[in-house]
Order: structure tokens, then C-alpha cells, then sequence
């Protein structure tokens, strides 16, 4: 079958996908940036993992497998402890073991994962590997899972063996060893008709343990679902988004009256279905009414290190880099303020003093869903207690631009039920949707945690252009929120 680890583990996901991977590759949607910086993290945390295990050998990747599995003889040969990357095959199965360790007794194969846990798809990633040894011959003596220690904290030096956790998974994917067979008859059946894909429907695979390649194609393509569906019903689990698709029903109008659901979730749907825009003028115009001049606008931008560079950090944290402030006085004049790292350092302490000095301690700052800004700069005020009571100043402040639209004091068809800010800019500034597709490089968070996390690789010219593509974005963050905020003032008049 020509099978790979990674292709196995698609399958046990859903046999359709594996069979696209195989026949029909071009119906699948092409990763994005996002899903790029996570492949290229795992990278990363794969080659330090290694440093776990001293003085190994590694098998240099190539498309030359047969050269590679020679290598990997070669060292077992030579009496080579670790091996990393070793790599064998076995009845058309091709794996490459992460860390191989060599013992008198057998041998250990220790799983990667830049991830905080164990979950259950690495289980089955591991049994792959072991059956292939096993058939070959070897003893596997344990199976193991290395991930990030996520409640790490890195002092000045990095500890590796704080970093990572080594679990031993022996026992769990013992029983998924024993059923490989099955699966692997299952998959052979699946792929001996190159011309018909698997007859496999929508369902939590879709989604688990991750969102499909070819959910798209499946949804869109196949079924015509349209871009607004039950599945985007928002609160709606995806146990009650498929009980309604299992009865055929995938138009929000056509969910009957009587199908149980939360009262929230019943309002999107009514919301939804009247067609009609909701505004209640009274709840409107009392939040407006906590707010006094000058407004600052303020929005964070933060990127995330798998394996910590500066001291204080832990794995995964969010750690901002940039901010803006859009400063909106009573008279309706507007000021701009922002700051934006140089990259390769630890950027927190020089934003945080500039953020002191930008933001007086006894003003309105508004956030769109300030749980997260109030977030950063508590974490702040945690590492530079210096600067504390000014930051917890500031954060005390903080009014939430969210909160008419999570109220639902102010509804739109457009909103799809949501109050998050990517449906609500839309419905009430069109014009500033055009505006974020017109920006160059960076048009989301994603985009500028993505930018910020690789400037440093970037010759100068080109970090120029994209420091200038963060500045950009950024600012027209805070700009949307004056211009929501002057619709809410409208409708509230």
C-alpha cells in the first residue's frame, strides 16, 4: 500500500481522507500559515528533543529511502545507542522513528510532539512504528511520548529536562499494536478501487483529532453546505450540529420549532431565521454612558514560543509584542499612539514601559473582548512589579466593546448569531472588511503572530516591508473599534 506513518494516522482519522491523500490530492485544501509555523515548530522541538538523548547519530532525510534505511543498519551495526530519525520499512509500511534507543534487550521508540499532552492519535502514530519493528524482528522493549511541559518556566539557561515530558506509553498502545492488522486490511480494501473514494459522510472526524484536509471538498464541493450553516450555528455543539444534519437539515430556517436547544442558541437561530435587526437603544446607550473622554482604544498583538528564548516565559505563553491606542477625545478628534518590538529580544519589558507612558492610569481604555488585554498586561504587572501598580491601573479601566453585542443588544442577520469581532465589523462598517483585504502581508492575528515569530530570519529590506505590514494592521484594529463604537452612539441616540 505504500503507506507512511503519517498517512496511517490520516486514515485512522477517516479512511475517505487517507484515499484522497493518495488518489485525488488536488480536492484537498493546501495548509495555510497557521498550520506552516506548526509544522515548522514541531521541527524545531523534534531537533531538540534529541539533545534529550546525547551523542546519537541522525539519518539525514532524503527521498532515497532505501539509502536511509541503510544508514539506520549501519548504526545499529556500529553499536550507535540513539538514533535519530531511524528508519525502516516493512510490507510497503515506511516509518522513521523520531528517537530510536538500542539496548542489549531490545529497543525503545520515543514519539515527538511539540504539544502539551498525550493525546490519543499519537497513541496510534506509536503502534505503527512498533508493529513495523516488531515484524522486522526487534524487541520493543517501551514506547514513549515526549511533549512540552507547558508549566515550565524558564530561568536565564534553558533546562531540557524541564521542557519536555517523557511519557511512557507502553501499556496504552499496546492493544492499537495488536489491531494493526485489522486497520491495515481495512485501509488495503479502502484504497484497491483507485477510481471510487470511501462512501464516508460528515461526522466528529471531520473535526478530531484535526480539522480535515478535505473538509472543504467534503462540505462544500460535495454537499454544497453553504458558507452559513448549522455547523456555524454559534454555541452549538457538534453533537447537536450533526443530529440536525443526520435529520437532513443543514439550512438554518429549516430547523424545526421544537429541536432542543439552549436559549441562546434558540436566539441565534431565531435571529437568524426573522431576518431582522435587533437593537435595544436603552441597554445601547447605558454602556456608552460608562464611558468618559479621552477613550483609548487599545489593542495587543502576541506571539507564542513552543521552546522559550527569554527568561519568565513559558511554553505557549502569549507574549505581546505590539500594541496600538486609537485616543478619542470628546470633541471627536483622533490620536494614534503605538509600538512594535525590534525582533530576536524578549519584547515584553520596552513595551511595557512605553505602555506606561502612552496610558495614564485614570482613564476609559476599551478593548474588544478585554479578558484578553487585561490578560497581558496582569501578566505584566506579575514580572515587573516595579511597574504594577500603574498596570493594574490601567487594566482596572478596561471596558469592553464586546459586550452590547454578547448581550445581544444589538443583532444583525449578518452576525450569524455571533458576537465575535470578525461578524460584527462587517455588519456594521462593510467599508473596514474591505480594508483589512486590502492590507499587504499581514491581515489577521494569525498573520502577524506568524510575521513577528520569523522576522528575525528575514533579510533587512523585507523586515522593513513586514515591520511596516504589522504597524498597519494593528492600527486598523483600534480604528474599527472607534468606528464600531460610533455606530453604537448612533443607534443609541
Amino acid at each position: 500500500m505504500n503507506l507512511s506513518k503519517s498517512l496511517y494516522t490520516k486514515g485512522i482519522q477517516c479512511q475517505k481522507l487517507l484515499w484522497l491523500k493518495k488518489y485525488k490530492p488536488s480536492v484537498l485544501t493546501p495548509p495555510n500559515a497557521a498550520a506552516l509555523a506548526v509544522f515548522e515548530t514541531g521541527n524545531v522541538v523534534g531537533d531538540l528533543a534529541c539533545e534529550l538523548f546525547p551523542d546519537g547519530k541522525e539519518i539525514a532525510f532524503s527521498r532515497d529511502y532505501d539509502s536511509m534505511m541503510a544508514q539506520t543498519q549501519e548504526y545499529l551495526d556500529s553499536g550507535v545507542r540513539y538514533i535519530y530519525e531511524a528508519t525502516f520499512a516493512y510490507d510497503g509500511i515506511l516509518v522513521m522513528v523520531d528517537v530510536l534507543e538500542v539496548k542489549a534487550d531490545g529497543v525503545c521508540i520515543y514519539e515527538v510532539k511539540s504539544s502539551t499532552s498525550v493525546k490519543d492519535i499519537y497513541l496510534h502514530d506509536v503502534s505503527i512504528q512498533s508493529y513495523v519493528l516488531q515484524k522486522l524482528g526487534f524487541n520493543v522493549s517501551h514506547s514513549y511520548v515526549v511533549h512540552i511541559n507547558n508549566t515550565y518556566v524558564r530561568d536565564e539557561a534553558l533546562s531540557l529536562e524541564e521542557l519536555f515530558s517523557v511519557v511512557d506509553v507502553t501499556e496504552e498502545a499496546s492493544p492499537l499494536v495488536d489491531g494493526v492488522p485489522r486497520v491495515l486490511a481495512e485501509f488495503e480494501e479502502s484504497l484497491s478501487d483507485k477510481e471510487r473514494e470511501p462512501d464516508i459522510d460528515i461526522g466528529k472526524h471531520c473535526n478530531k483529532p484535526y480539522e480535515c484536509d478535505a473538509k472543504d471538498y467534503c462540505f462544500k464541493v460535495q454537499r454544497d453546505i453553504p458558507d452559513y450553516s448549522v455547523f456555524n450555528i454559534f454555541n452549538l455543539g457538534s453533537k447537536k450540529q450533526l443530529e440536525l444534519y443526520e435529520m437532513g437539515i443543514v439550512n438554518i430556517q429549516d430547523i424545526p420549532e421544537d429541536f432542543t436547544m439552549t436559549q441562546k442558541q434558540a436566539q441565534a437561530v431565531q435571529n437568524y431565521k426573522s431576518n431582522a435587526v435587533h437593537i435595544e437603544k436603552k441597554a445601547i446607550a447605558a454602556f456608552v454612558d460608562t464611558l468618559t473622554y479621552p477613550i483609548y482604544h487599545l489593542d495587543f498583538e502576541t506571539f507564542q514560543q513552543a521552546v522559550p528564548q527569554f527568561k519568565g516565559i513559558k511554553p505557549f505563553m502569549q507574549i505581546p509584542f505590539q500594541y496600538s491606542l486609537h485616543i478619542e477625545h470628546e470633541d471627536g478628534t483622533l490620536e494614534h499612539k503605538e509600538f512594535l518590538a525590534e525582533d530576536g529580544i524578549d519584547p515584553r519589558e520596552v513595551l511595557v514601559r512605553r505602555l506606561c507612558e502612552d496610558i495614564p492610569t485614570n482613564v476609559t481604555v476599551l478593548a474588544y473582548n478585554m479578558s484578553f488585554e487585561k490578560g497581558v498586561i496582569e501578566k505584566l504587572a506579575l514580572r515587573y512589579p516595579a511597574l504594577s501598580e500603574t498596570l493594574l491601573g490601567i487594566s482596572a479601566n478596561i471596558k469592553d466593546l464586546m459586550v452590547p453585542f454578547a448581550k445581544k443588544s444589538y443583532v444583525t442577520p449578518s452576525m450569524n448569531g455571533s458576537y465575535s469581532i470578525k461578524y460584527v465589523l462587517p455588519a456594521l462598517v462593510p467599508a473596514m472588511s474591505d480594508a483589512y483585504a486590502e492590507l499587504d502581508g499581514v491581515q489577521n492575528g494569525s498573520d502577524a503572530m506568524s510575521a513577528y515569530a520569523t522576522m528575525s530570519k528575514l533579510e533587512a529590506q523585507e523586515k522593513k516591508k513586514l515591520r511596516e505590514s504589522l504597524l498597519a494592521y494593528c492600527k486598523l484594529d483600534t480604528l474599527a473599534m472607534v468606528e464600531v463604537l460610533k455606530k453604537l452612539r448612533e443607534v443609541s441616540e
